[in-house]
């Protein structure tokens, strides 16, 4: 068999696959950008792995806002983020699911931000977006992400 015949065998059968794989991820715009919600908890599994790191967690039966997270310290980002203004209109989400998929940035970001690949069992709060009127599964876009004290700005390089 020739090469070009081989070239169009093998991509006859990949042509398929294709719809199922634009299908499985969803594109940024499908986030509520206007309505930042916060959440924490402990990590249960990790995918640390492109197109960009998820994490599952697991959150507490009784979910709060902190009462200082307006003041949190945010870091200065390569993309204009009003990161205070995200933080003080911090709401949580209205669905009470306890397990939420959470996605982070590529790994080329987070090794700029030099954040250390998480690990189960880590404890973290997170601030991003979620799809619009919270429909479909419990899926957050991280914004700014938080564990061990340091806060990470995920949605461009460090400035």
């Amino acid at each position: 068999m020739s090469l070009r015949r081989r070239q169009l065998v093998l991509a006859g059968f990949a042509l398929p696959l294709v719809p199922l794989a634009v299908h499985a991820h969803h594109g940024w715009s499908s986030f509520d950008a206007d309505r930042p919600i916060y959440l924490e908890g402990t990590v249960r599994k990790v995918r640390w792995q492109n197109p960009h790191a998820e994490l599952e967690l697991e959150l507490p039966a009784a979910l709060a806002l902190p009462p200082n997270l307006a003041q949190r310290a945010v870091p200065a980002q390569t993309a204009p983020v009003d990161g205070k203004a995200l933080l003080a209109r911090a709401v949580l989400p209205t669905r009470k699911d306890r397990m939420w998929e959470i996605e982070l940035a590529p790994l080329t970001r987070m090794q700029a931000w030099q954040v250390a690949e998480i690990k189960p069992g880590t404890a973290l709060s997170v601030l991003g977006f979620t799809l619009r009127e919270e429909k479909g599964d419990p899926v957050l876009r991280a914004e700014y992400l938080f564990v061990d004290g340091k806060a990470y700005g995920l949605r461009s390089s460090p400035a």
